[in-house]
């Protein structure tokens, strides 16, 4: 079995469609994780219990959706001194700016990551530059993936 080394975790279902794009820029550079749905409000007894055996089972990094109030960044980082990356997720009432203010205004003392409003890309891009500090393979695939951002940018022709 491979050792999963990024929990993805997001509020709800509808954050998937958001979150999935830090999916598949681990799947890229080869890095494994495992996603789960789990509440701070709905379920917080099984995120709590979750968040418990996170380290014994070997993840390093935790990445974390949520939209509105946006606590799940917050109290999962409460809970473990694993690094923890913030995601807002877009809301239809503030645009994300509400999911936003909530994960990046964290009191001193439990620092969050935050990320854009809705750029989960850069979430899974940031969790393997971590991974990249004491792992050669992704520090590659991320140099790797860096040239081909730029050879990509280079061939755009502006007429």
């Amino acid at each position: 079995m491979i050792k999963k080394e990024i929990a993805i975790i997001m509020g709800s279902l509808s954050d998937q469609e958001t979150m999935n794009k830090a999916e598949e820029i681990l799947n890229e550079l080869g890095i494994s994780y495992e996603a789960k749905v789990l509440s701070a409000h709905r379920t917080p007894d099984l995120l709590l219990e979750y968040i418990q055996q996170i380290e014994k089972r070997g993840f390093k990094i935790i990445i974390a959706g949520a939209g509105g109030a946006a606590h799940l960044p917050g109290v999962i980082a409460s809970r473990t001194i694993l690094p923890v990356i913030g995601v807002p997720i877009e809301t239809k009432i503030l645009g994300g700016l509400d999911s936003l203010l909530s994960i990046v205004q964290m009191p001193s003392g439990i620092p969050v990551a935050t990320m854009g409003i809705g750029n989960a890309k850069n979430a899974g891009l940031m969790a393997a530059h971590i991974l990249a500090l004491e792992n050669s393979e992704i520090k590659k695939r991320l140099e790797d993936y860096r040239k081909k951002m730029v050879e990509g940018i280079k061939n755009i022709l502006i007429s």
